[in-house]
């Protein structure tokens, strides 16, 4: 059974940071790229970043570039976004996904609260 559990959330004040975490289980982790979206309160669900498992890369929504960065620990099956000098509109329940040629899982998100 495959399972993505995200963790780190928080409430935290505008300019703070979180790190996120996303440990995969009952998938090949290497095998999968690792994406993270969020979805604020009656918005849809938007990319936020992802983590190519066939060339490593690392691909951001122009909403974060130059503040979050995602990384990935194989020994863990883990993916991390760290998140610096986060804003108000960051807030939002963030999701992992892991995607392959064949499959499609996502978690159960986290929950991210920026104060001003």
């Amino acid at each position: 059974q495959v399972q993505l559990v995200e963790s780190g959330g928080g409430l935290v004040q505008a300019g703070g940071s979180l790190r996120l975490s996303c440990t995969a289980s009952g998938l090949t982790f290497n095998q999968y790229t690792i994406a993270w979206f969020r979805q604020a309160p009656g918005k849809e669900r938007e990319f936020v970043a992802s983590h190519v498992h066939k060339d490593g890369s690392s691909y951001y929504a122009d909403s974060v570039k130059g503040r979050f960065t995602i990384s990935r620990d194989i020994a863990k099956n883990t993916v991390h976004l760290q998140m610096n000098n986060l804003k108000v509109e960051d807030a939002a329940v963030y999701y992992c996904n892991a995607i392959s040629d064949y499959d499609n899982y996502w978690g159960q998100g986290t929950q991210v609260t920026v104060s001003s």
